[in-house]
C-alpha cells in the first residue's frame, strides 16, 4: 500500500452505498413486522393464560397464610376470630379479648386477593371453635366459575 492510497483510506473508510442500497425495502420492513405479529399471536395468549394462573397461586399461598395467622389466633385466645370480627381481628384486637398477643400478619392491614378485592371470611359460629373459611371468589368476583374465575378457598 502506497501513500496516495493510505490517505484515501484515512480520509473515505468505508466506500459509500448508493441510494438503492442505503436503507431497508418497504417489502423488507413488511416480512419483519409480519414475522413480529406471528410471535406475539403465539406467545400472547400463553402470556395472558400465565398470568391468570399466577393470581389462583398467589391467593392459594395467601390463604394458607391467613389460616396460619388465624390458628395462631386461635392458639392464644381459645377461639377463632367471629365473622363480625373478621380477619382484621389478626392486625387489631377488637375490644379487650383475653390473650390476644397480635398482630398476627406481619403487614398492618389484612392484604387483598390477587384481584384487588377483600377476601372472605366465615367463622363456624360466633364464639364457637367449629372452624372457619377463607375464600376469594376468583377473577369475576362472583361466586362459582371456572378457570381463573373459580373461587379459591381453604
Amino acid at each position: 500500500m502506497n501513500l496516495i492510497t493510505f490517505r484515501k483510506r484515512i480520509e473515505n473508510p468505508a466506500p459509500r452505498r448508493s441510494g438503492r442500497e442505503a436503507g431497508f425495502t418497504l417489502v423488507e420492513l413488511l416480512v419483519v413486522l409480519v414475522i413480529l405479529v406471528l410471535i406475539a399471536s403465539i406467545v400472547g395468549p400463553r402470556v395472558i393464560n400465565y398470568l391468570g394462573s399466577s393470581r389462583a397461586k398467589a391467593a392459594n399461598v395467601q390463604i394458607e397464610s391467613l389460616v396460619t395467622a388465624v390458628e395462631l389466633f386461635r392458639l392464644d385466645v381459645g377461639r377463632y376470630p367471629t365473622s363480625a370480627e373478621g380477619l382484621g381481628a389478626l392486625v387489631k384486637a377488637p375490644g379487650s379479648i383475653r390473650g390476644w398477643a397480635g398482630p398476627y400478619l406481619t403487614k398492618p392491614d389484612v392484604p387483598a386477593d390477587p384481584w384487588g378485592r377483600a377476601y372472605i371470611y366465615e367463622a363456624g359460629g360466633e364464639g364457637s371453635t367449629a372452624g372457619f373459611r377463607i375464600r376469594s371468589y376468583g377473577g369475576d368476583g362472583k361466586e362459582g366459575g371456572t378457570g381463573e374465575d373459580a373461587d379459591i378457598a381453604n
